[in-house]
């Protein structure tokens, strides 16, 4: 199975259970979380660049493989990428490096499959 379709299934399957508890205060946050990435004064594909950014900042590397999913969903160009991720850099450190690996990596995986005419859903 590829690594995509294993993020996927993991995700769905924890969301489902974190979701179906009767936590009001998960479930707000998850609902504000989404909210964010809606389009707004910023665009989404600027905001999943802006998440993408904070990812590789926070070194969360199933965040990152959201926020590359979703920025090759919304077309975000390599050009576009690789500059989003020089500024994770320069506001991360070479500490980022690894989870700039696992970001262009991702974001590769991704454009191959989508250029195959295959889905890239989450």
């Amino acid at each position: 199975m590829s690594v995509l379709a294993d993020f996927k299934r993991y995700r769905e399957r924890m969301n489902e259970r974190i979701l179906s508890s009767s936590n009001l205060g998960v479930k707000r946050f998850f609902a504000l979380d989404s909210q964010a990435y809606k389009k707004g004064v910023l665009d989404v594909k600027t905001k999943e660049l802006l998440g993408l950014v904070a990812s590789v900042v926070l070194r969360c590397n199933e965040c990152v493989t959201y926020h590359v999913i979703r920025c090759v969903q919304e077309d975000v160009s390599e050009k576009e990428f690789l500059e989003a991720l020089n500024v994770a850099l320069v506001g991360g450190g070479s500490i980022t490096i690894p989870h700039l690996r696992r970001a262009v990596d991702m974001f590769d995986q991704c454009r191959d499959k989508q250029e195959q005419g295959k889905p890239i859903d989450l």
